[in-house]
């Protein structure tokens, strides 16, 4: 039997798009493979750092960590004090020295008696070996699954990965931000970090808590008993915490930055691993930027995912032309989740400015309304801003033909990162 012209149409149309997905992912794979022997044997070059810096807030106090080895050594300090509890989830755990250092001193504290309770994300630790995984008894372990969804395929509320980095300890002591746990973090990439103490702490310590018993039902095997907390007696209504919930369809982290963005008056000033937003959080901050704000977006020169650099330029053009300033940082990647504008307000957590972080992983940023903290995560700022190159429109618009084509190919790929 004959085609008719809509099956032939059809048929076309198929296979063009097939080709055109073929390009990209093959451009996709071949970029991420080039990049990956080009960094073979190459270390990150120096790069400033802003010592640990405290600021009071009411009852509560918010120290700020820039290197990841002044950060470790109050972790594990905490870790070495606890008393009752500690509650540890991250993203990635290393099995190299410093993973050691911290799963050897969780062991110890659950072996004198302290309730330790450690998560983290399967798919992230993939090649993290399996020697290095196997936990003593005495702590509570819980492995976020490389596949959560079960036989509910189409469920998209259960395929959220938890990039999440908490370390609570005795309900007195709390960290958070964008380092995980390995000896690069330590002292290789530009990170931040902040510890909080008082009554600040206390929804750290639920968001911890309502993971684990969202998730603590096991399939295989028995599942975890629930992690239970005493009702907190007072708050910081300064110290705001902020979490994706996938399982539960709770996003406030992307209206948190839009509603601080279309507030701002005098300046937004954005630090992000990974710069992929929708095109509403981008004419948020080109909006700002028309009505006299000092909009700087810090990003890495060259990050860890090579094609995430590549789709993000693709929206560097409109914001160029808008006003907004982009500083590349150099000689190391630049990991860190803040934000701070006009003086008050601050964000340090770590969800970054993309599809993956904003709707779909598991995430959480401490949300600071203080004069204080945001004087100094400016002054943070500044320094990285000493370590960066900005990009001029001048320059942009004269890059070459096969860098503009690459980022036309690679651009349909923004919703999937």
């Amino acid at each position: 039997m004959a085609r008719t012209w809509p099956d032939r149409w059809l048929r076309v149309l198929r296979r063009t798009l097939l080709t055109v997905v073929g390009v990209q992912l093959g451009l996709a794979v071949a970029m991420t493979l080039v990049d990956s022997y080009r960094r073979r044997g190459k270390k990150p070059g120096e790069f400033p750092v802003t010592p640990p810096a405290q600021v009071p807030i009411g009852e509560s106090t918010v120290t700020t960590y820039t290197y990841g080895r002044d950060l470790y050594d109050d972790m594990l300090e905490a870790i070495e004090g606890a008393q009752k509890q500690i509650l540890f989830e991250t993203y990635i755990w290393k099995g190299d020295a410093t993973g050691e250092r911290f799963k050897q001193a969780l062991a110890d504290a659950a072996a004198r008696g302290v309730e330790v309770y450690c998560i983290y994300d399967g798919f992230a630790n993939l090649v993290v070996s399996p020697v290095f995984k196997r936990f003593p008894r005495s702590m509570k372990v819980l492995r976020f699954p490389v596949y959560s969804a079960g036989l509910r395929f189409f469920d998209l509320r259960r395929y959220g990965r938890d990039h999440r980095k908490i370390l609570v300890v005795d309900s007195e002591i709390g960290f958070v931000g964008g380092f995980n746990i390995g000896d690069a973090y330590a002292t290789e990439w530009r990170d931040t970090h902040v510890r909080i103490t008082g009554p600040g702490v206390w929804d750290l310590q639920r968001a911890v808590a309502d993971f684990w018993n969202l998730h603590r039902r096991r399939r295989l095997r028995p599942s975890e008993r629930p992690l239970l907390l005493e009702t907190a007696s007072d708050w910081e209504p300064r110290i705001r915490i902020q979490r994706n919930v996938p399982r539960l369809w709770m996003f406030p982290i992307r209206s948190m930055y839009l509603e601080a963005i279309n507030r701002a008056s005098r300046n937004v000033w954005i630090t992000t691993a990974y710069f992929l937003p929708d095109q509403d959080f981008v004419d948020a901050l080109k909006l700002a930027a028309a009505r006299g704000v000092d909009v700087r977006l810090l990003v890495p020169l060259k990050s860890n995912h090579i094609v995430a650099d590549w789709v993000s330029r693709g929206y560097f053009s409109q914001l160029l032309e808008a006003g907004v300033r982009i500083l590349r940082y150099r000689d190391a990647m630049v990991h860190a989740k803040t934000a701070t504008v006009d003086g008050t307000w601050t964000t340090v957590g770590t969800a970054n400015i993309d599809r993956l972080s904003l709707s779909g992983n598991y995430e959480i940023n401490v949300e600071v309304i203080d004069a204080g903290l945001a004087h100094q995560m400016e002054e943070v700022f500044r320094v990285d801003q000493s370590n960066c190159l900005e990009l001029t429109v001048g320059e942009w618009e004269a890059r070459d033909l096969h860098r503009k084509f690459t980022e036309f190919v690679l651009a349909p790929l923004r919703p999937l990162l």
